[in-house]
This record gives structure tokens, C-alpha cells and sequence, in this order.
């Protein structure tokens, strides 16, 4: 933990083990473990591939460990410009590449507002820790990333090519963040391909 606290993640992780250790009283089991990932890309090492900034922070798998993190350091309107949150499935990376989100895609809120940010990253994940999507499974994970012009919320799922799942899983998410504005859903592979791709579907 104190090898990966030191490689620019927040100071506060470093303290998430201490934290931790008040969870373990009477823990309320969630349906699966989840883990926070954090990326910095403010000042990347020139020729250093993508990815090599991503850290695993730190997973859990109750209520109460849940919201030990979260009501330390958990919230995105506190990262540098050009810094990632992310909840994603434990054993799922953040990545294309990973087997889970490789055939998958992505859903995306923007918002320019760092409150109304972090509101909806919280709505977010206590909508999947406590599996409020009928198609969970289908869920990888979400992240948070901090822009100079605009922030965004994408919640990443796995099976692009599925239509009606994306969009029904699309609608349920406007719900849960009470936005009315359409949000569309991008194919990583598209967006392999061209850094602003379009979006397949929109909700």
C-alpha cells in the first residue's frame, strides 16, 4: 500500500488502511467487491505508455468500508486537472485491453460545475454498490475525469454491440442523476480509432 500511496496518488490514501479498520465492526456484505482506481495524467513522463500512471487505490467489499473511503478522500472536485476516479468491479481494470470492457463501451455525462460533479459521482456509486441496475452484471464500472474546460462521468458497461441493455441501462442512469439532457454511448473501439468518436446510441 505505502509503495502505491507514494506514487503520485492523494496523501490520503496512504491513511485508507487506518481508515479501514473501523469497518470491520459488524460489516454490512455488499453483493461484490468493488476497487477505486486513481490516475494522474497532469504531468506524464514524456514516452511513458498509456495506463502507466493508473493505481489501484483500494478495494472493499462492505458498507461500512464504503463510506470510511468515501467520506475521506473520495471526491473528484478535489483532483488536479487531468486526474481519473474510478469505481470499477474488482478484478476488472480500467482499460480497454481488460477482457471485461474490451467488446464494451461507454456512457457519458458531462458537467461544468464541480459540486454537481461530485453529487452525481456519489448517486453513481451507491447506485452500484447497491445493484439498483437490473442489468448489473452487465456494469463494469464508472469514472470520474477532472478537465480544465469540462468534467465528465462515463459509466463504462460490457457488451457494446447489445442495444436495448445499453440503452435501458442508459435511462436507468439518467434517472438516478436526474438529467434531463440526452447522454450517448460511445464503442471503446471507435474510440480506439478517433479520440472524438460519435456515439452509437443516445438516451
Amino acid at each position: 500500500m505505502a509503495s502505491e500511496a507514494a506514487i503520485e496518488v492523494p496523501a490520503e490514501v496512504a491513511a485508507v488502511e487506518e481508515v479501514a479498520e473501523v469497518a470491520k465492526k459488524q460489516p454490512h456484505k455488499l453483493e461484490r467487491k468493488w476497487t477505486f482506481w486513481y490516475d494522474n495524467q497532469s504531468n506524464p513522463k514524456q514516452g511513458a505508455a498509456w495506463g502507466s500512471t493508473l493505481r489501484k487505490a483500494y478495494s472493499f467489499d462492505t458498507v461500512e468500508e464504503f463510506w470510511c473511503l468515501y467520506d475521506q478522500i473520495f471526491r473528484p472536485s478535489k483532483l488536479p486537472t487531468n486526474a481519473d476516479f474510478h469505481l470499477f468491479k474488482a478484478g476488472t481494470e480500467p482499460k480497454w485491453e481488460d477482457p471485461e470492457c474490451a467488446n464494451g463501451g461507454k456512457w457519458t455525462v458531462t458537467s461544468n460545475i464541480k459540486a454537481n460533479l461530485d453529487n452525481m459521482w456519489l448517486e453513481t456509486l451507491m447506485a452500484l454498490i447497491g445493484e439498483q441496475f437490473d442489468e448489473a452484471d452487465e456494469i463494469c464500472g464508472v469514472v470520474a475525469s477532472v478537465r480544465q474546460r469540462q468534467d465528465k462521468l462515463s459509466l463504462w458497461t460490457k457488451t457494446a454491440s447489445n442495444e436495448a441493455v445499453q440503452n435501458s441501462i442508459g435511462r436507468k442512469w439518467k434517472e438516478i442523476l436526474d438529467v434531463t439532457d440526452k447522454i450517448s454511448y460511445s464503442f471503446h473501439d471507435d474510440s480506439r480509432r478517433e479520440r472524438s468518436a460519435k456515439g452509437r446510441y443516445t438516451v
